[in-house]
């Protein structure tokens, strides 16, 4: 997954800008159009507002800096003393990517700073707000089956033979027991029933809430809760392609030319978030996180840009369940 994603010269996110949209393998919140953008930034001014001195916001997967460019253009118009401020940083490991991000940006200089990881974030870290959208659920998964006979879980791992890719069944180490299950569930698993676990969106997760000092930090990505990791009705994981918007279950065809994603464990980086302080503030469908803001947004009218049809459009794909408003999860959570 990782190779077919982010190989530096053919992976699906290295080779092109434009996967995503009308023209593209899928559509986000962000393809839909600005009002995203926009209303993430008045709820971010809104935790900014009290804070002193520089104030930071990091985006982390910020693919070719459409999302950055709304929220800036946002502030920038909306509350120039917070822009004054403000510093926008990058988590973006791609020189490609990046070399995207700074064309669409050129807008705002001396605004952006890029950073590799987190490990090059400066000390004492992040006073501000640090966000992802869909970043979690392209991150490598390892792929696990139940062998309900021998009441023990084997990974899937892909091998290359006779000119393609094929799934290969690995016993798992020593002391790798696999996947953490209810004991009392084990005995409803079918045979070959598939589970993925996520270990690099938890170190991702525990790093960005170990750099925040102070405010918030959240995602927004496809995933489930913890109630609702095993599923019967998902008996082979959730791990999926896309590609030219049509679903896909033949995740090893066309390695580099396909979206591969698998859903977000929320429950997991919730527990993983707590662990290093972190007071967790909800866990929302997107429709309901924006409603909550366009709430806020009624008592200061003026802060925002005039609802034209072509925004009301977008406002309604955004929240609609049959849209993006009922897919997309927000997990949020603070260090006061």
């Amino acid at each position: 997954m990782e190779l077919a994603l982010y190989h530096p010269e053919e992976g699906y996110y290295e080779r092109c800008a434009r996967h995503i949209g009308r023209g593209g393998d899928f559509f986000t919140s962000v393809s839909v159009g600005c009002v995203f953008g926009e209303l993430l930034a008045f709820r971010f001014a809104a935790w900014l507002a009290d804070m002193t001195g520089p104030i930071q916001l990091v985006e982390a997967g910020a693919h070719d800096g459409r999302l950055a460019a709304d929220v800036l253009g946002w502030f920038r118009g909306g509350r120039p003393d917070l822009f004054a401020r403000l510093e926008y940083w990058v988590l973006e490991p791609s020189d490609r990517r990046r070399g995207w991000q700074t064309r669409t940006l050129a807008a705002f200089p001396g605004k952006v700073r890029w950073f590799a990881d987190w490990r090059s974030v400066p000390a004492p870290g992040v006073n501000g707000v640090i966000f992802a959208n869909e970043l979690l659920d392209a991150f490598p998964v390892r792929r696990f089956g139940w062998d309900r006979a021998a009441q023990r879980w084997f990974e899937w791992g892909v091998a290359w033979a006779n000119g393609t890719f094929q799934w290969r069944r690995l016993e798992l180490p020593d002391g790798d027991t696999g996947p953490t299950v209810p004991a009392s569930l084990l005995p409803a698993l079918p045979d070959g029933y598939i589970v993925e676990s996520c270990p690099a969106a938890l170190d991702w997760w525990r790093a960005a809430a170990q750099t925040l000092r102070h405010g918030r930090l959240l995602t927004l990505d496809f995933g489930h809760a913890a109630e609702t990791r095993f599923r019967a009705e998902r008996p082979g994981g959730s791990l999926r392609a896309y590609y030219r918007h049509h679903l896909s279950d033949n995740l090893l065809a066309c390695p580099g030319e396909q979206d591969l994603t698998a859903d977000v464990d929320f429950g997991a980086l919730q527990e993983a978030g707590e662990r290093t302080g972190l007071q967790t503030d909800g866990f929302w469908r997107q429709g309901e996180f924006l409603a909550r803001i366009l709430a806020d947004l009624e008592r200061a009218p003026t802060a925002f840009a005039a609802w034209t049809p072509a925004r009301l459009r977008q406002l309604r794909t955004l929240l609609h369940p049959e849209h993006l408003g009922h897919v997309f999860r927000v997990l949020q959570q603070t260090r006061t």
